[in-house]
């Protein structure tokens, strides 16, 4: 999950049994998982962009080394984060248009 083109945490997903979907509400489930050294690179290489754009709250899917999804409409983890790491990603959402509108 990016805020206004920063990373601030990763879940790993995984799916049910039988399926090969991991989105949560196709019954996958979540885990705590780290930052690697690509996903911060990839984060870097599009946080920029991002930020220009006015995107605030992205979630991106990597798969092994690679950038498949690019999450602006409906970017899922907030809740994991919190629950795994104590994060407020929603509070760094609002303080980050805070800071936009305040200019």
């Amino acid at each position: 999950i990016l805020v206004d083109g920063e990373p601030v945490g990763a879940i790993n997903r995984i799916p049910p049994e039988g399926e090969t979907r991991s989105n949560l509400h196709v019954g996958g489930r979540a885990e705590r998982s780290a930052l690697t050294a690509r996903d911060r690179e990839i984060c870097d290489a599009i946080g920029p962009l991002l930020r220009e754009k006015g995107q605030v709250f992205v979630g991106i899917d990597v798969i092994g080394e690679y950038l498949t999804e690019i999450n602006v409409t409906s970017p899922t983890g907030i809740q994991e984060l919190e629950r795994f790491d104590g994060m407020n990603v929603a509070g760094a959402i609002w303080d980050a248009i805070d800071a936009r509108l305040a200019g």
